[in-house]
């Protein structure tokens, strides 16, 4: 599923009928959950902001989860997690490599 050349993985928020995925924030839900995940590990109010792993933004309209393959290798439980919430509501999930904005 995720090849090893691949920076990040993008979990959409559109299933793979072409739904949107309902409820309008779940990628700022999951993020939330997954914010104690980080370099270093959770440190005190690191539940205030998202991890640099798993931060939910919107691309091209779309709603997604970026999740690093970072976490797979730190937190192998914690990728498996967010992998399982992707497969088990039929979102498409697509790799890649985020490049800056200019």
């Amino acid at each position: 599923m995720v090849t090893p050349t691949a920076k990040q993985v993008f979990i959409q928020g559109v299933t793979q009928s072409g739904r949107t995925f309902r409820p309008s924030d779940w990628a700022e839900r999951l993020a939330g959950v997954m914010s104690s995940f980080r370099p270093g590990g959770a440190q005190p109010g690191s539940h205030l902001s998202y991890s640099p792993w798993c931060v939910p933004n919107t691309i091209n309209g779309v709603k997604c989860v970026v999740v690093h393959t970072d976490l797979r290798d730190a937190e192998p439980m914690a990728w498996d997690f967010v992998m399982h919430f992707a497969r088990d509501n039929e979102l498409q999930v697509a790799e890649g490599c985020l490049l800056p904005e200019r």
